[in-house]
């Protein structure tokens, strides 16, 4: 298997470069340069039969941002990025500090080349850090992030892009309970999901099938499965009021600007509360 050598802020960290990694393949499709020829070669695979998937991308992302300052502006100042990726433009760190100056973040991904480049981008943050640990870890995650967030009060637990990573077998409903279920009343949980039920469905399974060569294959679900990884939580209204609360597509969650009815969707959005 042939590594790279990636030097880091701790001890270098030895990469493999041949196999398509999820993470890095991510930050190509967002335009980053923390990627390597295999994963470059298999996300340009994916976009001449998908290209759609940069745009959701792009809106994922967004969502995320549009996500954290909502929840940030009803006063969590705490946020469990799980599955965070590579480091791009306006990080959950910075994104949650234009609410809450003194926001506490912990973000968690399994990725050698994510982690280490968060670490250059945390280092000398009393308030941020970055873990290496598999999500489906909760109490290993857990225990880390009790280093730098108080998980006596709310927290905001965000996964994004992946719970289509966890297959059946994985339960990412017990996933998703066990969190919340460690956390204090008033904690938020935001959440995208791929799926087949947009209309570009085809391509998406198309995508899905490809991602079999990856590190981690893919699983979609639709609206009523993603409904049920949210039991017990307390779905928020995504529209300012219209429309009640709701799993929408992801340019559909509180846009900045008024959206017409997505043509190109691939992925829902979600913002739950634990009561």
């Amino acid at each position: 298997m042939a590594q790279h050598t990636f030097p880091g802020s701790g001890p270098d960290i030895d990469v493999d470069v041949n196999t398509p990694n999820v993470a890095r393949v991510y930050d190509y499709y967002l335009g980053g340069a923390h990627n390597f020829d295999a994963d470059r070669d298999f996300a340009q695979r994916i976009i001449e039969r998908f290209p759609e998937v940069r745009t959701f991308a792009l809106e994922n992302r967004a969502f995320q941002r549009r996500a954290v300052r909502w929840v940030a502006g009803q006063g969590v100042s705490q946020f469990l990025d799980l599955g965070s990726g590579v480091p791009t433009v306006g990080p959950t760190h910075e994104t949650a500090r234009l609410v809450q100056p003194d926001a506490g973040v912990v973000y968690v991904d399994i990725e050698p080349v994510a982690v280490a480049h968060s670490a250059l981008m945390l280092e000398g943050d009393p308030r941020a850090a970055i873990v290496q640990h598999d999500l489906r870890d909760i109490d290993g995650v857990l225990k880390e992030a009790a280093q730098i967030l108080d998980l006596s009060k709310p927290v905001a637990v965000m996964i994004l892009a992946m719970l289509h990573f966890l297959s059946d077998e994985d339960d990412p409903g017990a996933v998703i309970g066990r969190y919340m279920a460690a956390l204090a009343p008033g904690s938020y949980l935001i959440i995208s999901h791929a799926t087949l039920e947009g209309p570009v469905g085809d391509r998406v399974a198309e995508a899905a099938a490809r991602y079999a060569e990856t590190t981690l294959p893919g699983h979609l679900r639709t609206r009523a499965q993603v409904a049920n990884l949210l039991t017990g939580l307390e779905l928020m209204d995504p529209a300012h009021g219209d429309g009640g609360p709701r799993i929408v597509w992801t340019p559909e969650w509180r846009p900045d600007c008024e959206v017409e009815a997505p043509d190109q969707a691939v992925a829902y959005a979600a913002v739950a509360r634990k009561p």
